[in-house]
């Protein structure tokens, strides 16, 4: 498989993701908050849901395109004795108040086994003094990495709760064959700098969206603009989104679904004005130019006229609902092929107003395991999906997922 994304909406063709564990049980209420959570999820079904939504995906997928879990290809990375002692050094160092080094020659000794255990649960083998915090948010895949091209832009959590999943992604990108080609290519965000890949939205090889979210800091979205320009990316649109926890990142309030649609969260996105900045870099500098709106700077740099689709419809109260649940969210598997929660019903019924085919995640299955996506430019299908468990983790269909290899959209 080639590593290389060159938009949001080609054919998915190998997407890495993480299906819920116990680590999701281990999360309490007193905790939660901490953790980035806003409720307690039941692992059972949040986890068929998960697997039921994968489904989905393969029956769209290219043939022969790979679901990976991030679980398994870190377990891979980290049998491998100078990847696992990477990883653990990192976790010293970023993690000092928790006074790892006293216990770095057993976390060295640690079968992989459970040291993706204690990666992923916080849960060290026979310790009951160091367990650390779990990572239920591996659930969003999204945020670890963004690929663009064939480069690689490596996230940087902006919390503690967060962070460790970084440094899972960083440990796989420098030290797994998957990405023995991309690696070098990698921008990484360091220090106090943050960014996170749902603030990350792909519209060509030479157009990239950053959003400047709750999670995203000025400097990081500097830094990775710096880095992509510097690596055959032609402009930057850096969108400044409201910092509140309904709009963690930019694909919270807007995603590409199609070659000249979107699926936008109106109070975030079209009543915004003077929120979009292009960067561009010319004589060696980065030059940077306002604009008025994002659909106005996403139309001037693309070239293509793009049509906004509300989020909700048309009515207010039910556009903050369904942004709240994720309505705005959505996953493109192909051009004009996008999933998202069944749950936001305004949404779909405002897509179909637009052309698309409505369907459930369970008649898209019948439909297309056996048979290839009939791709053209009047292809287009919305597929429902049951979330009602997964939802409380605060994350849709996008948060779920990093495509690591997408078919050009020309090809």
């Amino acid at each position: 498989m080639k590593i290389n994304v060159s938009s949001e909406i080609g054919h998915l063709n190998g997407v890495i993701v993480h299906t819920p564990g116990h680590e999701v049980s281990l999360v309490n209420p007193e905790i939660a908050e901490q953790l980035l959570f806003d409720d307690i999820i039941f692992e059972d079904d949040a986890r068929g849901e998960h697997l039921d939504m994968l489904k989905v995906f393969k029956a769209a997928m290219t043939p022969g395109g790979k679901v990976i879990e991030i679980a398994d290809i870190f377990l891979e990375t980290i049998q491998s004795e100078d990847a696992a002692a990477y990883f653990i050094e990192q976790l010293i160092k970023e993690y000092p108040e928790e006074n790892l080094q006293v216990i770095e020659d057993e976390l060295r000794s640690l079968e992989p086994e459970n040291l993706l255990k204690f990666s992923v649960q916080g849960v060290l083998h026979a310790s009951k003094d160091f367990n650390m915090l779990p990572s239920p948010n591996l659930l969003f895949t999204r945020d670890l990495a963004a690929v663009v091209g064939d480069g690689i832009l490596l996230s940087r959590a902006a919390t503690k709760a967060r962070l460790r999943e970084s440094l899972i992604m960083e440990t796989v990108v420098q030290h797994h064959p998957l990405f023995a080609e991309v690696k070098k290519n990698a921008v990484r965000i360091s220090g106090h700098q943050s960014i996170e890949g749902g603030d990350v939205l792909v519209q060509s090889e030479k157009l990239v969206l950053i959003g400047m979210s709750e999670r995203t800091s000025f400097t990081g979205l500097m830094k990775a603009a710096e880095g992509l320009l510097n690596q055959g990316v032609e402009t930057v649109l850096a969108v400044d989104i409201p910092k509140q926890r309904a709009s963690m990142h930019l694909d919270t309030v807007f995603t590409f679904i199609s070659k000249n649609e979107c699926v936008a969260f109106p109070p975030a996105i079209l009543d915004q004005q003077d929120n979009v900045v292009a960067l561009q870099k010319h004589d060696g500098k980065i030059v940077a130019e306002q604009r008025s709106s994002l659909q106005g700077a996403l139309n001037e740099f693309s070239g293509v006229d793009y049509t906004f689709i509300k989020c909700g419809g048309e009515d207010l109260t039910s556009q903050f609902r369904e942004q709240w649940t994720d309505g705005a969210n959505m996953f493109a598997l192909a051009p004009g092929v996008a999933v998202g929660y069944e749950r936001n019903t305004r949404t779909f019924n405002t897509l179909v107003d637009h052309g698309y085919t409505f369907m459930t995640q369970f008649e898209f299955v019948e439909e297309y395991q056996n048979q290839p996506l009939p791709l053209n430019d009047e292809l287009k299908i919305a597929i429902s999906f049951q979330g009602h468990e997964l939802c409380r983790g605060r994350g849709g269909a996008r948060c779920m997922t990093m495509p690591i290899s997408r078919e050009s959209i020309n090809a």
